[in-house]
């Protein structure tokens, strides 16, 4: 073992500590980890920034915009209206043509925007119904994830892992050489969930009203101001009701005039009403040093709160939102997005006290309050792929560019068939698809920046330098004859077997790329030192890292119908643990067939 051997394995093992751990966002371990490599001089600076311009990155960017583009001109519109109508006529036949609709779509488009649009219907059909959420938000996403397998471009894992092969001197992937296993695994994927999965998930109904399900009930109250109160005089932000008790003033009434969400810097005056979200029983505790009486002692429910300019909205913390690891303090949330945020729900937990300071993730739910005038604003959140959030109530679609949806159909069919049809390499037909999408109109130039999703664009960078180490350090070789020690003696399938489980473990705690990433050039020189060829060891990792079942963590679309469905992490174990070990009983054996040595 040579000390650049020794120095890469201390690095990778670091990095896949730091993506396991999440101290830092996937993208910054990524950038950390290009800078460490060119120091260490494991790789120069320009194969330390070569992962920018690699194909696999700039078609993956493309997919994001080709993406958005879709869903900017509603065209997933017209399949959750067509849905909604079956729902509302048969629950198994809803389920059964809504796993079927979004796996075919999921095929061929990222499958994020796609649950996204779905969530907030699938809620509403819920409460008109009257079914649990739980019961089909889970195969909602399991059927996304189930259709990405199926062709090269449904999941960004499927195009790394085939610039990796190309890397390699192997084959690269055509557009349906995984639709054959693919469809296997949809098929098995859905009579699973079917006759299996679905009757495994809770039937896990939440209370008709969000201040019930929040658990808000003794949280929101009216308090009136006396002419001894201390805060008379003061601005809200100075005030001690705000600095001593640590509440948000959601509404202030003066003299028969309203003011929603007033400014901090508004002077409070004697027998203003404030309408607060606080801890009652401390505010009881101290109310006559504070000078302050309760209007009523009748707790405020949704009714109460909303009116004709007030709604209350739920939103789940996207899998890349800016807003993970800050809190809300931090990014000015509410003069940011005019809107207020008055409890978390963190892994089943509600924050109710000092939701301003609590730290956010992925999956978190948010209730928010909101005048209707800034409701479009966080509406149009739902259309960026970084959105801080995606709204899951019923609260109106965005407004979409539906006269340009003839355009986007035909230029995403173009981008297939010129890819299928090898009349252009898979990066060339979704550039120029993309170009066409922005000059005719589908999409606008500054939403592109906004629909490409930069943390995995700097994670496929990142981890594509340390590939490059890896391989040219000696450590994929040396990793390699490791893994064929301990399994090789088996034979090749037993090795499929290994990268195919060892992928699917490593997914369900970090990211599928990252996973994906750090494997394939460990597989291609396990296949080259057997002389075998590396294809089924390509797709055994491309396969596992996009069936990810097991966690809410494991894959970004569980993550966000994690605490959309309010879910928990055992739902999922109980769920997708059964599944994830059928596929890999099934790729061990289907992978040598569909894919000879």
């Amino acid at each position: 073992m040579t000390t650049e051997i020794i120095i890469n394995l201390v690095i990778l093992a670091t990095v896949v500590f730091l993506f396991i751990k999440e101290y830092f966002p996937v993208d910054v371990v990524a950038l950390i980890t290009i800078g460490v490599l060119i120091v260490s001089g494991l790789i120069t600076p320009e194969e330390g920034v070569a992962g920018f311009s690699n194909t696999a990155t700039v078609t993956v960017a493309a997919m994001f915009i080709i993406s958005a583009s879709l869903f900017k001109t509603g065209a997933l519109v017209k399949v959750t209206e067509g849905l909604t109508r079956i729902f509302l006529f048969n629950f198994w036949l809803g389920i059964i043509l809504l796993m079927i609709s979004v796996g075919l779509i999921s095929a061929f488009i990222n499958n994020t925007p796609v649950v996204a649009i779905f969530i907030p219907i699938i809620i509403s059909l819920a409460a008109k119904t009257g079914r649990s959420a739980t019961k089909i938000l889970m195969p909602l996403s399991f059927a996304s994830m189930l259709g990405g397998v199926c062709t090269l471009i449904g999941t960004s894992t499927n195009i790394l892992v085939s610039e990796v092969s190309r890397q390699h001197g192997a084959t690269e992937f055509g557009m349906f050489d995984m639709t054959p296993l693919g469809l296997i695994f949809f098929g098995v994927g859905f009579f699973y969930m079917l006759f299996v999965g679905i009757h495994l998930i809770p039937d896990r109904k939440t209370d008709s009203e969000l201040t019930e399900k929040f658990g808000l009930g003794d949280y929101l109250t009216e308090i009136v101001l006396t002419e001894k109160a201390p805060s008379v005089g003061k601005t809200i932000s100075k005030s001690p009701l705000v600095k001593k008790l640590d509440i948000d003033i959601l509404e202030l009434r003066r003299n028969g005039v309203k003011y929603d969400n007033p400014h901090r810097e508004m002077e409070l005056q004697a027998n203003d009403v404030l309408k607060v979200k606080c801890n009652v029983e401390s505010i009881k505790k101290i109310k006559e040093r504070e000078g302050v009486y309760f209007k009523s002692d009748i707790q405020l429910r949704d009714k109460d709160i909303e009116s004709d300019n007030i709604v209350l909205v739920e939103g789940v913390i996207a899998p890349n939102s800016p807003f993970i690891g800050k809190t809300l303090k931090e990014m000015n949330y509410r003069n940011k997005y005019h809107s207020t945020v008055l409890a978390i729900r963190h892994k089943g937990q509600l924050t109710k006290d000092k939701v301003a300071t609590s730290r956010l993730y992925a999956g978190d739910t948010l209730l928010i309050e909101v005048a209707k005038e800034h409701l479009p604003l966080l509406k149009n959140l739902n259309l960026g792929t970084n959105s801080p959030f995606l709204l899951i109530s019923e609260v109106g679609l965005p407004e979409y560019r539906k006269e340009k949806m003839p355009f986007a159909i035909i230029i995403i069919l173009g981008i297939i068939l010129t890819a299928s049809l090898n009349i252009a390499p898979i990066m060339v037909a979704a550039l120029i698809g993309s170009i066409l999408l922005i000059v005719t109109g589908c999409i606008k130039t500054n939403e592109v920046y906004n629909a490409i999703n930069w943390q995995i664009i700097f994670l496929l960078a990142g981890t594509l330098s340390l590939g490059v180490a890896m391989q040219k350090t000696g450590t994929a070789l040396f990793l390699s004859e490791l893994i064929v020690f301990a399994v090789g003696a088996l034979g090749p399938v037993a090795l499929i077997s290994a990268f195919y489980l060892l992928t699917s473990i490593l997914t369900e705690m970090m990211s599928n790329n990252a996973s994906a990433i750090l494997l394939a050039p460990i597989a291609y020189a396990t296949a080259a030192s057997l002389g075998l060829d590396p294809k089924p060891f390509f797709m055994a990792i491309a396969f596992a890292a996009s069936a990810s079942f097991m966690t809410p963590i494991g894959y970004q679309t569980n993550t966000m119908i994690y605490g959309a469905g309010n879910y928990r992490f055992a739902d999922f174990v109980k769920v997708g643990t059964p599944l994830n070990i059928i596929f890999w009983i099934l790729a061990t054996l289907l992978i040598p067939y569909f894919y000879p040595f």
